[in-house]
Parts: C-alpha cells; sequence; structure tokens
C-alpha cells in the first residue's frame, strides 16, 4: 500500500506477529504474542536531524510491523513538546536527554519522565558569527595544511570576550533549552577555556548569574536567522543548523560536540512513567521499532544515510535542504566554507551501544545541573545514582533487544548484555578531566569552574565550603 503523508499507517493484523520475551542475561524462551495495550500512538519531535530514528521507524515500516499506527508530529519547542507529554496530548517524544531528569527532579517542571532509549550520540555543534571568528582566528594555530588546527579550545575565544566586555558589550550565545545537551556541552566548553558562562538559582532561572558569555534560549530552526540579525554572535544547536549558517554564508562552526565529548549521549525517546507502566507492551513495541530504525541507519557504514537524508528533507520531518542535512549525515562536517573534513562518527545512531539508556550518561548531565546551580544544593552519590535508575529504564530496553535477537531481527553482540549500565570512566572531554559516574562529587570538584561542595548560590554570591 502507499503510505499517506499524514504520518499514518493502516492497522495490520495484531495475529500477524509474534514475539518472544527476554528471560536474563543471554537467554530467551518464546512467549505469548506481544500485543501493545495501545496501537494508535501520537509521537512529537522537533525539527532535528537526530529525530532519524522516528522518521524511519516509520517510513521503513517498523512502527507498523510491531503492531502500532503511529501519528509523528512536529512541535514548536521543547517546552511545548515535554508538556504535551505530560499532559498526554503525545503519548511520547523525541527529547533532550536533560529533559526528563530536569522533570523527576522538579527543576522547571515536575512530572516523572522515563527513557528506555536513547535516541543518537553526537550531532551538535557550537557556531560563530563571521565577526567573531575573524577574532578568534587569530588565535588558533594552523595545522600542516594551512587550515585552522582542530579541535579549537575555547581559549581562542577568551580574549574575543574580554575585549567584548571591556568595550561594555554582552557576548550573546544561543542555546535551545536550559536543560539541553546544547547548553552543558556550550558551558563545558567556555568553562574549559576560562570563560565563566552563569549559574542558575531558585530565584533566578537565566543562568547568567557571574556570566562572562550571556546564554539565553533560541529554538534551533531560528538559530541562523536570530544570528543574522546580530541578537546573539554565535549558538549551540543540533544539525542542520550549524551547516545552514555555512551555506548561508553568516557563521562558522568552530567545533562540535563529538570533540568537546568523544561520543557524548545526544537525545532519548521520552514518556510518562505512567504511560509505561499502564501499556508495557505498547512501550516494548516503541522501543522495539526504534531499535530497528537505528539499526537501519547505521548498517552497512551507513550505506542507508543518503536515503534517510531524502527523507529527513522533507517537510513534515526537518524541512531542510537535502545538501545542508547530508553535510553531516553522510560522515563529514564543513567549519569554514570548503574546509570540510571526515567526522565518520558525526552522527551516530545504533553504533558504539548508542541506543541503550546508560545511567552513566543520566549521571552526567545531573553532574552539570548541580555544576551550575540548577540543582541547587550539594546531593550525596548515592542520590544521582538513584535518580538515575529512576529515569532510564534499560530491563525494558533490553528486553526489547531480546525479542529483535529471538527474532532474528539484530544480533545479540549488537547489544550490551551483562552490563551494569555505567560505562567505564572516561577522560574523552576536551579537557581531558576524568569522568567516573560511579564518584559523581569527586567528577564535580574536579572541574575548574562551577559549584563545588557544599555551595550554592545567593544572590550573585556562591557561599559555603
Amino acid at each position: 500500500m502507499t503510505r499517506p503523508s499524514t504520518g499514518k499507517f493502516a492497522k495490520c493484523s495484531l495475529a500477524a506477529w509474534a514475539a518472544t520475551l527476554y528471560v536474563g542475561a543471554g537467554s530467551f524462551a518464546s512467549a505469548e504474542m506481544l500485543v501493545p495495550e495501545k496501537d494508535e500512538l501520537k509521537l512529537g519531535f522537533i525539527k532535528l536531524t537526530d529525530m532519524a530514528p522516528l522518521a524511519i521507524a516509520y517510513e521503513k515500516g517498523f512502527f507498523e510491523e510491531e503492531g502500532l499506527f503511529v501519528t509523528l508530529e512536529p512541535q514548536a519547542n521543547w517546552k511545548v513538546l515535554l508538556d504535551r507529554v505530560i499532559t498526554g496530548e503525545l503519548d511520547g517524544a523525541h527529547m533532550l536527554a536533560g529533559q526528563p531528569l530536569a522533570a523527576t527532579i522538579g527543576f522547571g517542571t515536575k512530572a516523572h519522565i522515563v527513557t528506555p532509549f536513547s535516541m543518537d550520540l553526537n550531532g551538535n555543534g557550537i557556531t560563530v558569527s563571521n565577526d567573531v571568528w575573524a577574532m578568534m582566528k587569530e588565535n588558533i594555530p594552523l595545522g600542516a595544511d594551512g587550515k585552522p588546527a582542530h579541535p579549537i579550545k575555547a581559549d581562542a575565544l577568551k580574549p574575543v570576550v574580554d575585549a567584548f566586555k571591556a568595550e561594555g558589550k554582552p557576548f550573546n550565545l544561543g542555546m535551545v533549552f536550559p536543560v539541553s545537551t546544547h547548553n552543558y556541552e556550550l558551558r563545558y566548553w567556555l568553562a574549559a577555556g576560562g570563560i565563566h558562562p552563569g549559574f542558575y538559582s531558585p530565584e533566578n532561572v537565566t543562568g547568567q548569574i557571574r556570566a562572562d558569555a550571556l546564554l539565553s534560549v533560541t529554538p534551533p530552526p531560528q538559530m541562523p536567522a536570530t544570528l543574522e540579525a546580530g541578537t546573539i554572535v554565535g549558538y549551540s544547536v543540533g544539525e542542520p543548523w550549524n551547516q545552514a549558517a555555512v551555506f548561508k554564508g553568516i557563521g562558522v562552526p568552530v567545533v562540535t560536540d563529538y570533540e568537546i565529548w568523544k561520543n557524548n549521549p545526544e537525545k532519548v525517546f521520552g514518556l510518562t512513567k505512567e504511560f509505561t507502566e499502564k501499556y508495557p507492551n505498547t512501550t516494548l513495541a516503541l522501543t522495539k521499532a526504534l531499535i530497528r530504525a537505528a539499526k537501519w541507519l547505521d548498517e552497512n557504514n551507513n550505506a542507508n544515510r543518503a536515503e534517510a537524508v531524502e527523507i529527513l528533507s522533507r517537510s513534515e520531518y526537518v524541512g531542510a535542504d537535502a545538501d545542508v542535512i547530508a553535510n553531516s549525515m553522510t560522515g563529514t562536517f564543513e567549519y569554514e566554507r570548503g574546509d570540510k573534513r571526515d567526522v565518520p562518527d558525526f552522527n551516530v545512531f545504533f553504533r558504539h551501544n548508542a541506543t541503550y539508556p546508560f545511567y552513566s550518561d543520566a549521571i552526567w548531565y545531573l553532574t552539570q545541573m548541580r555544576r551550575w546551580g540548577q540543582i541547587a544544593e550539594h546531593k550525596d552519590d548515592a542520590w544521582y545514582a538513584e535518580t538515575a535508575k529512576s529515569v532510564y529504564l534499560p530491563d525494558i530496553y533490553m528486553k526489547a533487544a531480546g525479542m529483535l535477537v529471538e527474532e532474528g531481527k539484530a544480533d545479540k553482540g549488537d547489544f550490551p548484555f551483562g552490563t551494569d549500565g555505567y560505562k567505564a570512566p572516561t577522560s574523552d572531554f576536551i579537557d581531558g578531566v576524568t569522568f567516573d559516574a560511579k564518584a559523581p562529587n569527586a567528577y564535580i570538584d574536579s572541574l575548574k569552574i562551577g559549584l563545588k561542595n557544599e555551595q550554592t548560590i545567593s544572590g550573585s554570591d556562591v557561599v559555603g565550603g
């Protein structure tokens, strides 16, 4: 049949498919047919490249094959998206990794949001205006090819920020949401270069307390136009909006999040805890379909990426020019116009266990919330672990993975059977600092800029020790 452009599939017969249930680490047994308790679903997304697993699960028929009748609906911004999941207007959505965590601990909005599926790794960049780039470039060494040596650290930006400050001009930067990966990556990069990105407090949620650079929210598709208008002089965003600045000739992406933190977790698929408890089979079916989509996106050394680019370029999905989307989705990334480099892992959807919801990923986001004052007071290490486990649901993921292995739709080696949910400690950060998710407070205290120990924000002052 021809799929309609509305984002809906005709229902398929529930009796047409059978399933198996994951029994334990690496063992499987046949079980009764998996029948979703709710098979008509509306799922939300923001127009970004990394919504791809949703688009592919729809377009390649994976939702349909798992017995789901899905509508995909773009949302105006991240707040609207989250609010509509909480109210039940959306059954689930493409979310910023920080959103389920922040909602569950009550920063911004209070609701128990969970995730059984991580949507991707990497995929973001930091772009500055042409004027700022011209000033930065004076501080960047050149490689043997005569081009700027990468990764470019914020050390090169610090003299520019200092010059703005000396002239009494604000250094305004855009990011997509207070609990977005983009906010934390931008803050990490700036702080690693000695530029203070500002604190939050319960009384002041601007995030600009004591800031050298002033970060504020701009919706992703509006980033290039806001930069061109001069309202901001740079931004942190996902694709295709960094490459759009290159194509428009209005800015230069200076660093990718892969360079800030190699293979960092990006988006997640978010649901209310109530939904997963009320509709466990539906949750499993969704997770299965999304795993299959992610696998398709990465399989055969990204052989399907050209087709994915065409799909994402459609107005109902990302709606950007295919050439712009392809600039990063097909394994390259363009910095200055003409300076295109191979970055095969810029967008990762399945490799490196990208889809598994690691507790350690959740804990890193929580450490950054604490570092910048979104978590106002000190929490012990156990709190970080307990919070991660209340939001990230790897048991559901592994049950879905086990079903796919038994059905012959995936290989057992594709999944981290036997993991405790924690990645090994890593120093794959732009500043070389080691992150160990099992010692979050020691990690927070090792970072040069940010709250530490019992410190809190009072007015514009850091107090405590």
